[in-house]
């Protein structure tokens, strides 16, 4: 679906609070532009997004979901990103499996430092959902 047809869509970001939260508080502070279509919810880790929060975020009514956190490597509690990057790649099988595209979800690591890349990945992730269009399951709830 083309995005001149006014479809605004609801995108869940989960991020984690040491590098992604920082980098988008560096992107508001630099008053960098980005859409306003996504809600932050701030975790202190991505290892702690269980995948169940994310299927219930699209059964909510979410169009898609980001979860972003801090590169490999930087983690403050070591092996999170890994742990979670790891759940992201088999949610995306399971989401697959269910009819619902896998660009619907995304991971992406942004450092405290990197508010321009930030914003970037907000406009890359709405244009994507733009793109596709609203969440199939918003179809079979209605």
């Amino acid at each position: 679906m083309a995005e001149d047809n006014g479809f605004k869509p609801k995108i869940l970001g989960i991020i984690c609070n040491w590098c992604s939260y920082a980098g988008a508080d560096l992107a508001g502070s630099a008053r960098t532009q980005y859409p306003p279509d996504i809600r932050i919810v701030r975790v202190m880790c991505t290892g702690r997004v269980d995948p169940l929060f994310i299927m219930k975020a699209f059964v909510d009514g979410a169009d898609g979901v980001l979860v972003s956190g801090c590169h490999f490597g930087d983690c403050h509690y070591l092996e999170g990103n890994y742990k979670a990057a790891k759940r992201m790649f088999h949610l995306k099988r399971v989401l697959n499996s269910l009819g619902i595209e896998d660009k619907r979800l995304r991971m992406t690591f942004v450092s405290a430092s990197e508010g321009a890349k930030w914003a970037k990945v907000v406009e890359d992730v709405v244009n994507t959902i733009k793109a596709a269009g609203p969440s199939p399951i918003k179809e079979l709830a209605k």
